[in-house]
């Protein structure tokens, strides 16, 4: 911390790298300097101190310790209760649990990639689901270049494209029967195409419910485009049918944990990632963009840059929750582009809280159990009861479900 010390008669501090004396320039005048004591005005021969915010800790020791012992409970007990205790057991973990719940975590990927740029930069994305898809195509290709001869024809190519009597791949599915080729589709497709967009959509300084609306219909053109035939990309079907990932059989028990465990692990490692960028330098320049754009520009900052660094790395981060959604759901069509799913992500982030990070996973359980409660039990109301909750939620909770003890203790405050 920085300290000057002013006066004629004061006896200057010792020489050292954190005390300034007014021999020491002009530039040492040009510093920000707050009275130590916190007062408007300046005392003679009392220190000024520069004063900047400290820097949040990544997690604090109660966050380190409960994320490692839920790491370890995951780790050790998801492949003990799937692949060794036996199916007989009540405790087994089924196929289909270990399916459901990779989904949900695909889910919480995604959210917490929107909440990075809702939560804390404050553009409302409506096109997220796209961002989700293209990742979940870029890994379908891969998928569906495993099945090889295995396939209902027998060829080289796609069923659908044999079906359609296609006779060679298109361009863009050269290379895709490389695993590494599809893991960089899948970072870098999602990644070109959000910078492009947001690259014009920033510069013009669109923002607000225009943003909204443009991703919306940049999610619908998309989603049209796909289920046309000729684009090679299986249409209205999409791409079904896998047999292996990296050679190993994609229905094998110890395939399905394989997958389930690398989803959480990047469930985690996502988690980590977001906090370490919204309590950084960049975090702290993405909030104030949020609360206030034009004073940031005020004070020399170019906004340009650090949305389309949020906006990028936030499609990243759902390119690979699809890519990890396809191989363990078994589908992918162009379905999963639709606006309507965009507007559920929303609504995760929402009902979770956002600007929280934590608020998005539990929005993305949360939601989703009660969809499938809603959709087993009264399937033709479903979308009535999202509508309400989309409505709701932000009435009752306006900070989701992690802020209702904040909500509490202002209540029993008021009493």
């Amino acid at each position: 911390m920085t300290t000057v010390t002013q006066g004629a008669g004061n006896t200057a501090a010792p020489a050292s790298a954190s005390t300034v004396t007014p021999s020491a320039g002009a530039d040492a005048q040009r510093q920000p300097m707050i009275p130590a004591s916190g007062a408007h005005g300046a005392t003679p021969g009392m220190p000024f101190r520069l004063a900047l915010p400290e820097r949040q800790p990544l997690l604090g020791k109660a966050g380190w310790s409960l994320l490692i012992a839920i790491v370890l409970v995951v780790g050790i007990g998801v492949p003990l209760l799937s692949l060794v205790v036996p199916e007989t057991s009540p405790t087994h973990l089924s196929a289909y649990s270990l399916t459901l719940i990779g989904k949900l975590m695909c889910y919480a990927i995604g959210a917490m990639a929107l909440d990075l740029v809702w939560g804390y930069c404050g553009i409302l994305s409506l096109g997220h689901s796209l961002f989700f898809a293209l990742g979940g195509y870029a890994m379908g290709m891969y998928l569906m270049r495993e099945i090889g001869h295995e396939g209902k024809y027998g060829s080289d190519l796609p069923d659908f494209m044999v079906f359609l009597d296609w006779h060679k791949l298109p361009w863009y599915w050269e290379g895709t029967q490389h695993f590494w080729w599809a893991l960089a589709l899948v970072i870098f497709v999602p990644a070109i195409i959000a910078w492009v967009f947001g690259f014009f959509a920033f510069r013009s300084r669109v923002k607000g419910v225009y943003l909204s609306i443009i991703t919306q219909a940049m999610t619908f053109a998309a989603m049209l485009l796909f289920f046309r035939n000729e684009t090679g990309f299986g249409g209205n079907n999409g791409f079904t049918d896998f047999k292996r990932i990296l050679g190993a059989p994609i229905t094998h028990p110890g395939t399905r944990t394989t997958l389930f465990l690398l989803t959480f692990a990047v469930l985690v490692l996502t988690f980590i990632a977001g906090r370490a960028i919204v309590s950084s330098k960049l975090g702290r320049v993405v909030t104030a963009i949020r609360d206030g754009e034009s004073r940031l520009m005020f004070l020399g900052y170019s906004p340009l840059a650090y949305k389309l660094a949020i906006w990028t790395f936030s499609a990243v981060l759902c390119g690979i929750a699809g890519a990890l959604y396809v191989p363990q759901v078994g589908i992918i069509n162009p379905s999963e582009m639709s606006p309507g799913n965009s507007i559920e992500m929303a609504i995760w982030v929402a009902v979770g809280g956002r600007g929280t990070l934590i608020g998005p996973i539990i929005g993305a359980f949360a939601v989703n159990g009660a969809k499938s409660f809603f959709t087993a039990n009264f399937p033709e109301y479903w979308l009535f009861f999202l509508g309400l909750i989309f409505v709701l939620v932000p009435l009752l909770l306006p900070r989701g479900i992690m802020g209702i003890p904040a909500l509490l203790a202002r209540k029993r405050g008021e009493q």
